[in-house]
């Protein structure tokens, strides 16, 4: 098998992986109300802690992340072109946002991307994940601190590995287009503040 029909392949298996809706199944197996109808109506980890609380969040960032590392790792470690890898990540990504085995409506893939971007190094996970961290400790807000993280990933990108640059920008121009509505929400004041379920 060469190696573009094995990219091909990989950037199929990872659309096909993205497509796994963590938050929906683990509030299934959770027996918790359907992140797609409750909350935000987002399947995602940040809704996932407002209706179910840390720990199923946790278990669903961490599924979210690995559909986004596990193919782009592959890909890291096969040699595939950075451009090529930037379309494997996007693939994952998409297969989050519009998931074929869910009806097509999925989240916003920001854990999936930021574990497409882990395999490029540690200190670039660090640096995405610390911004992350700082900006919604002081916003509260998960989808600002998101957006913003997202700006600065190719900068981070640039800075410590250049050669994927491009596709990390790539990426990071997926994550804020499907954040529009959250940013006319802030824009408003109208967004919600991250929170956890009470118990």
């Amino acid at each position: 098998m060469t190696l573009t029909v094995l990219t091909i392949v990989i950037i199929v298996g990872a659309y096909l992986a993205g497509s796994v809706s963590s938050a929906v199944l683990v509030c299934k197996i959770r027996g918790l109300p359907d992140p797609r109808t409750q909350g935000s109506g987002n399947p995602g980890a940040t809704n996932v802690l407002r209706i179910g609380g840390a720990s199923s969040a946790a278990l669903v960032l961490f599924c979210d992340m690995l559909k986004g590392a596990a193919p782009a790792y592959l890909a890291f470690r096969l040699g595939v072109d950075p451009i090529a890898l930037g379309v494997i990540a996007i693939a994952a990504c998409l297969g989050h946002i519009f998931p074929i085995f869910f009806g097509f409506k999925g989240g916003k893939g920001v854990a999936t991307a930021f574990g497409a971007m882990a395999p490029i190094g540690h200190d670039l996970a660090l640096c995405l994940l610390a911004s992350w961290i700082v900006l919604v400790l002081v916003t509260r807000y998960s989808s600002f601190a998101a957006i913003c993280t997202a700006l600065l990933a190719p900068v981070y990108t640039w800075w410590l590995d250049d050669r994927f640059t491009i596709p990390v920008a790539m990426l990071s121009t997926l994550i804020v287009i499907r954040h529009k509505d959250n940013i006319k929400r802030l824009l408003k004041g109208e967004e919600s503040k991250v929170s956890r379920k009470k118990t």
